[in-house]
């Protein structure tokens, strides 16, 4: 059995209101990780009313926990999971916030054309919106068809347009710190599933005179990802950002 499915075990074996008491001892917190083993089993099997009491728990990792369950409940068709996942997606605490691009994720396994649906919904959303959008479809397992490849790019192409046209003082905000953070590497996982339409469009960032467009393109060029991708390629783009003057 994987640990996963111990925790699965172990979680089934107790009584539900034992629950939130026994993931806090396993949490891992304080601490450098948290125990995610542990939140995606509770996700996997934690009854609605459980994942929606966790979800909105003051205690970060229970609302962890339960915003991962909710991309369970997404994708078995709960109406009202999008409205509390957006709205985790702008919490102050950085693992719900994890925990919400993670339960996207659940829904892209399950129902790759409700991800993207929900993604056309989110995109022109806050800067904390549009990386949750950004992570959570930019995983290296939903992108493997080249339709959702070519979509990641074309999303991550409208949400970099939109930092392009953010004006300077929304920039010294922590949400679009973390925006400009979550680009610096979700480019790297969008392109290396569509080389050839993801270097097209990262070439054209390269030539940005937006100093955070080109941070963004910057730090993906870092990742060993895309010179494995098409090495050429990605010297071409370095070449232009050089060339631009970064």
């Amino acid at each position: 059995m994987t640990k996963r499915a111990d925790y699965r075990a172990v979680l089934e074996s107790l009584p539900p209101g034992q629950w939130p008491a026994h993931l806090n001892a396993e949490s891992g917190l304080p601490g450098p990780r948290g125990n995610l083993e542990l939140a995606e089993a509770f996700a996997d099997v934690a009854e609605p009313g459980l994942v929606r009491l966790c979800a909105g728990s003051p205690d970060e990792y229970l609302a962890l926990c339960g915003a991962i369950g909710l991309g369970r409940l997404l994708a078995e068709g709960d109406p009202g999971a999008a409205g509390t996942l957006r709205a985790l997606a702008e919490d102050d605490r950085w693992r719900v916030r994890e925990g919400v691009a993670m339960a996207l994720q659940r829904l892209g396994d399950r129902d790759m054309t409700a991800l993207w649906a929900l993604a056309e919904r989110w995109v022109d959303g806050g800067p904390l919106v549009q990386r949750a959008v950004a992570a959570g479809i930019c995983e290296p397992r939903l992108l493997r068809a080249p339709e959702d490849a070519a979509k990641a790019v074309e999303t991550l192409d409208r949400i970099t347009a939109a930092v392009e046209g953010t004006d300077s003082g929304a920039r010294r905000s922590e949400q679009f710190r973390v925006l400009r953070q979550g680009l610096g590497y979700c480019w790297s996982v969008a392109v290396a599933a569509a080389p050839a339409s993801g270097f097209e469009h990262l070439g054209k960032w390269a030539r940005s005179q937006d100093k955070d467009v080109r941070w963004i393109v910057r730090e993906n060029l870092r990742k060993a990802r895309l010179a494995k991708a098409d090495p050429s390629a990605a010297g071409r783009v370095a070449v232009i950002l050089e060339q631009s003057g970064a």
